[in-house]
């Protein structure tokens, strides 16, 4: 094509895209075709046609023009446009907003919050966004409010009173007029609610609804936890009633009803001081020398009834809460330590999993239904753990629950053997298939009589505690594969846990790799084999707490939900929670739909379970943060009483204020502000997660090991500060 050629359909081309926009700018609310366009822009040849209609397809994939139904084109709107999102407030004041679908969040400057709080629901102006940039926005209504009433302290003055949050996220206090004190003192911390916030106020309206206490004493501080996530620490007064008056006997019309299984050998493993046990397991050999194992689990459904207030009150809850030193349970304590409880030498509901298994744990057989049983006897963990480890059948006094040496009977000590052997034999199918071992060392404090913490221990999986997590997992497994392999569809509870974030998965591998560490990201097989690679790797190490928490960080949520994708983490295609509904309220619902399906009952909505299992999901989060900042309290309640001795630690995080060190004997996590580090000025380097000095380039990096003292513990606030001493030598 000669130049003089090229440059003449260029040049036509060029006036065709100005005619596309004039026509399209000169009426923007209105749709056209190829052939509307090329009337006005009097196009009537067929290579002109064809240009058009090449252009327009082009300019639809730059998204310079939008294609509102098929054929027909329309300007790109050139005012911002408007999407609903969730706030998430950074501590500097700033806004992100999280909008459902969409891998771009909304940056929104602290001066464009519109008096929105972390969390709300809220409708965000987007400017539109420039190549390579993030997008940015203003928040522009706020359509629900993530909380209602808040922790704070009082700041009494004459004739009001303002609230100081503690949350570092929010960031007003609230103002309270004399008439909405309540009785409350200068210093109290107390739980607010939040009225409106007028028009032209400096802070928003309120009232205080309940005095926690005395700043830094136990009781206001793990109350405090409480209320900041809204959980409840005791049962209305009508939810107790309607619990202790429940039928609890045991009935022979009940039992008929069931699979009688009183008869064979079952008993429950569980910690020392557990006081619900929700699930036992049976064990008889058969004649062809196969075994038929039992999972049977407290059958909750069978007292807790839709549409009662017990129900309405376990929904809300929808899980226990293990604090450092109490469990808030779903239940009342009738039901969750007494009539679900499956307590030696006591009939009890139950509803099972019964499998017949052969030597190399493959099941035969399944069996699943309502059932009795009468449980043996109740072991500890550690028990369990010394008839496996030893054989003997003697417990000695020091790990025994019974506070004497003990001995255990034969069949008992026979089946504990028997189980372990198959549960080895399930594990290692699951790591095959490619599961991930994630064996996190748990932080536990011995406390004293008035809660105070005296020492620190590390809580950590053993052969017994697998034991009970294999059969668990075989329960919930088989359930959740004998509904959701039926034709049709069925509604069902998932647990499912996605794939994990190619993004997350590289960060973390930069992260290892200080250690000489690495994750192969080739595929998922490669992935999940690494991953279990190096969790072995750092046990016993000193970043083996820090590489834990980041590969768990890596990982996906696991949720509950009615459609099914799996279990990444445990590489099962079907999984569901079947095995605690004394304390996971989706549990119940698993058991309720179960039993539906069992007597062929009809199709059920899916839409109400949906909504059910995204409330669960919820309050399981809200539970686990409440759980991780009453350890954080105890962690710096411990503290305060060694400020005076020099502790090893890890760098654990690194920011552009300073550096967050871990201590490798009590894993208690506190920060070292670069301002306080004397011997030069530190600049924060985010490429190689470190620190350095300008003059004399000392680096801090993570993962490093230092000494540190403690320079401040601040109970309120959650906080612990460090005084780095140096590197350990």
């Amino acid at each position: 094509m000669s130049k003089k050629r090229k440059r003449a359909r260029s040049q036509r081309k060029n006036e065709i895209t100005k005619g596309i926009f004039a026509v399209l700018e000169k009426e923007p609310k209105k749709s056209f075709n190829y052939k509307q366009i090329a009337a006005q822009l009097d196009i009537n040849d067929t290579q002109g046609r064809n240009e058009l209609i090449r252009r327009l397809g082009q300019l639809k994939q730059k998204e310079r023009i939008i294609e509102t139904t098929r054929g027909k084109y329309q300007t790109k709107p050139s005012v911002d446009i408007v999407v609903k999102g969730k706030v998430d407030l950074a501590q500097n004041g700033n806004a992100y907003i999280l909008v459902a679908g969409e891998d771009d969040d909304i940056f929104v400057p602290n001066t464009f919050l519109n008096k929105a709080f972390h969390g709300d629901i809220v409708e965000v102006m987007v400017k539109r966004k420039r190549k390579g940039k993030r997008p940015e926005g203003k928040i522009v209504k706020i359509i629900e409010r993530a909380k209602t009433t808040y922790v704070g302290i009082v700041d009494m003055h004459k004739t009001f009173a303002f609230v100081r949050p503690t949350d570092p996220r929010m960031y007003t206090d609230i103002f309270v007029p004399q008439g909405k004190i309540n009785n409350a003192g200068d210093g109290d911390k107390v739980v607010v609610a939040l009225a409106d916030w007028p028009e032209g106020a400096d802070s928003p309206y309120g009232s205080i609804q309940k005095i926690l206490g005395i700043p830094g004493e136990h009781g206001t501080e793990i109350h405090g936890i409480l209320a900041e996530y809204g959980l409840p620490h005791e049962f209305p007064y009508e939810v107790e009633q309607y619990a202790n008056s429940l039928d609890t006997t045991i009935k022979a019309e009940e039992i008929a009803k069931r699979k009688d299984m009183r008869e064979h050998l079952t008993f429950t493993i569980d910690p020392k001081d557990a006081k619900d046990f929700d699930d036992a397991l049976s064990f008889t050999v058969l004649e062809s020398g196969n075994y038929e194992i039992g999972i049977h689990i407290a059958d909750v459904s069978h007292y807790v009834l839709p549409g009662t207030v017990l129900d309405d009150e376990a929904y809300n809850r929808a899980t226990s809460i293990y604090l450092v030193d109490r469990v808030i349970p779903m239940l009342p304590e009738m039901l969750s330590n007494k009539v679900c409880s499956l307590r030696p030498k006591e009939d009890k509901y139950t509803f099972s999993a019964l499998f017949e298994l052969d030597s190399e744990a493959t099941v035969k057989k399944q069996w699943f239904g309502r059932t009795v049983i009468n449980s043996n006897e109740r072991f500890a963990y550690e028990e369990a753990q010394h008839i496996i480890e030893t054989k003997n059948s003697v417990v000695p006094k020091e790990i025994s629950i019974r506070e004497k040496e003990y001995r255990i009977a034969d069949d008992v000590v026979e089946a504990i053997l028997v189980l372990n052997q198959l549960a080895v034999k399930m594990r290692e199918r699951r790591m095959k298939a490619g599961a991930i071992s994630f064996d996190k060392i748990e932080v536990k404090f011995n406390l004293d009589a008035d809660k105070n913490p005296e020492g620190v221990f590390f809580k950590e999986a053993r052969e017994a505690n697998k034991l009970i997590e294999e059969f668990m997992l075989l329960a919930n497994r088989r359930v959740a594969e004998f509904i959701g392999k039926q034709k049709p569809k069925k509604t069902f509870v998932y647990r499912v846990h996605d794939e994990p974030d190619e993004e997350k998965l590289m960060a973390l591998n930069g992260v290892i790799s200080r250690f000489g560490h690495s994750i192969d990201l080739r595929d998922r097989k490669s992935i999940n084999h690494s991953l279990n690679q190096l969790l072995e790797n750092v046990k016993g190490q000193k970043e083996q707490n820090l590489v834990d928490t980041l590969a768990i960080r890596s990982m996906s949520k696991a949720i509950y939900t009615t459609e099914n994708i799996g279990h990444y983490g445990l590489a099962f295609e079907y999984y569901t929670h079947f095995t605690s509904p004394i304390r996971r309220y989706p549990d119940v619902m698993v058991h309720r739909l179960l039993q539906h399906y069992l007597l062929n009952g009809k199709a059920i909505k899916e839409n109400v379970y949906e909504e059910m299992c995204k409330h669960s999901s919820d309050m399981e989060l809200l539970a686990a943060n409440a759980e991780r900042d009453s350890v954080k309290y105890m962690q710096i309640k411990y503290m305060e009483n060694h400020a005076d001795k020099e502790f090893i630690g890890v760098i654990s995080g690194v920011t552009e204020w300073g550096i967050y060190v871990e201590i490798v004997e009590n894993k208690c996590e506190g920060m070292v502000r670069i301002r306080d580090i004397k011997d030069d000025y530190y600049v924060f380097d985010p490429q190689q997660y470190a620190i350095i000095g300008e003059r004399f380039k000392e680096m801090y990096q993570l993962g490093d090991e230092v000494i540190v003292m403690v320079k401040n513990t601040d109970l309120v606030k959650r906080h612990l500060d460090f005084i780095l001493i140096g590197r350990k030598k």
